[in-house]
């Protein structure tokens, strides 16, 4: 029970890897908020953890690209909690649009979901942690920021790549205070983003990787819940990578 009497804020968390984070958050004692732009799926997922591992529970519809939207889950998650000891960033978009297609639509999106609401996400937190003197942040990078997009788009290769230069900013900024931040960089998720896929795309991505699959959303959880623990205290601004042994650093 690594978490037990701790408050956990998980965007994106109604499926996918925002959801198995949330629930393995959950089975080790912390209250969780699912946040997802889809509030119905958002509620369905509170509910079904609040049932199984009988914790504290809330749910929020969130557009992270609407700065009210963060500001009301934050300030009404410490209002029915009390406190927020844990934020993961996990809200975000792909697809696989080519570099000489991107529009000025497409780009402002990308970035708007995948890097400015992860900012305001730790712009809204900032006060209350360090209030606290405590707390941890987890922001969901990629491969594709790394290397640059192979399977997917540049601007989500871009927004990636800011994702672990603001966990590095953030980790700077409030390491006095006693907060942690730091990043996951995960291969291909074997979820419905990859699904979308073509065949021969997927086949070609799995073939360099050298264990041989794409990632579970448990291979990157239970790393998630290392870096967010009193496992991780002296760990700071450090991107973890979660890849199967594609990218050896």
């Amino acid at each position: 029970m690594r978490f037990k009497d701790r408050v956990g804020v998980i965007t994106g968390s109604a499926r996918g890897l925002g959801k198995t984070i949330a629930q393995a958050l959950a089975s080790e004692g912390a209250s969780v908020v699912i946040s997802d732009v889809d509030g119905n799926a958002a509620r369905e997922t509170a509910k079904n953890i609040r049932s199984k591992f009988k914790i504290s529970t809330v749910s929020f519809k969130t557009d992270v690209r609407e700065i009210e939207d963060i500001q009301h889950m934050i300030n009404t998650t410490l209002q029915e909690l009390g406190k927020i000891d844990i934020l993961v960033n996990n809200a975000g978009i792909c697809n696989r649009t080519g570099v000489e297609d991107i529009t000025g639509t497409d780009w402002d999106n990308m970035i708007n979901i995948n890097l400015r609401g992860a900012f305001f996400c730790c712009q809204a937190v900032t006060p209350i942690m360090k209030t606290q003197k405590s707390g941890t942040i987890l922001n969901i990078a990629s491969l594709a920021g790394q290397v640059g997009g192979v399977a997917v788009g540049a601007h989500y290769s871009a927004s990636k790549a800011g994702i672990i230069c603001l966990t590095k900013s953030f980790a700077k900024a409030l390491a006095p205070f006693g907060i942690r931040v730091n990043a996951i960089a995960p291969c291909p998720i074997h979820t419905a983003m990859i699904e979308e896929w073509p065949d021969d795309v997927k086949e070609m991505f799995r073939k360099q990787i050298p264990l041989g699959r794409f990632a579970e959303t448990e291979d990157v959880a239970e790393p998630a819940l290392f870096l967010l623990s009193d496992g991780a205290r002296f760990i700071t601004g450090e991107t973890l990578n979660v890849n199967g042994g594609i990218l050896m650093d």
